[in-house]
């Protein structure tokens, strides 16, 4: 059995996900905490609940899926993991979140990346990875076929999709994705956005306004 845990954090009010098992193996998922007081919110819940973070995985690299990285990393010993083409935009957080008032403590930067291919174990379990990019150039959702759910970063949302006018967007390419990577998903496919409340693969394709299938 999986589950999983939501918390809004940041200005941008960001979804940041904690996925765990039985046995409380769990990984955490653009941690987006922008101040003390979220990180201690998430702290308190991994402890109260006797979780044992064992990976760190980003969606993307934009500033509000990244913000908790270096708390996480430092905190549970953890390196961040993300598709090296994210790379370019996790290096540029340090350079614009002070112009935007936000403090920033600069995320580690792993020696390995992750890839479409790659296998996330947690515990008896495996998720998979589906390369998405369009709003970001490597974007990767993490997808579990036996419990039917997809943390879907910032591609696809309730009746929206994510925007395309940030460095590394491409319109055309994020509804590509949709269309080839997430809609042909099973329709029961829970989809946990990086903003917002959850959907389902079928119900957007029936109802998302800017792309159906």
């Amino acid at each position: 059995m999986l589950h999983i845990k939501t918390f809004v954090f940041n200005p941008y009010q960001e979804n940041t996900y904690l996925i765990y098992d039985d046995a409380k193996n769990c990984i955490v998922i653009d941690p987006g905490m922008h101040n003390y007081q979220e990180e201690n919110q998430l702290k308190d819940y991994i402890d109260s609940n006797g979780l044992k973070p064992v990976h760190l995985i980003n969606t993307h690299g934009h500033i509000d899926h990244v913000l908790g990285n270096k708390f996480v990393a430092e905190t549970y010993g953890l390196t961040p993991q993300f598709h090296e083409g994210e790379l370019p935009l996790v290096v540029q957080v340090q350079n614009y979140a002070p112009q935007m008032g936000i403090r920033y403590e600069p995320s580690p930067i792993p020696e390995t990346f992750l890839d479409e291919s790659d296998i996330i174990q947690l515990g008896d379990e495996q998720l998979s990875f589906i390369l998405a990019p369009g709003h970001s150039p490597a974007h990767l959702c993490i997808y579990s076929s036996k419990h039917n759910f997809l943390i879907g970063g910032d591609v696809l949302f309730k009746n929206s999709i994510g925007r395309t006018d940030l460095p590394g967007g491409n319109h055309q390419q994020l509804l590509n994705s949709i269309a080839t990577k997430i809609y042909t998903l099973p329709e029961e496919t829970v989809v946990y956005p990086g903003h917002g409340p959850s959907t389902t693969v079928g119900e957007e394709r029936r109802t998302n306004p800017f792309i159906r299938a």
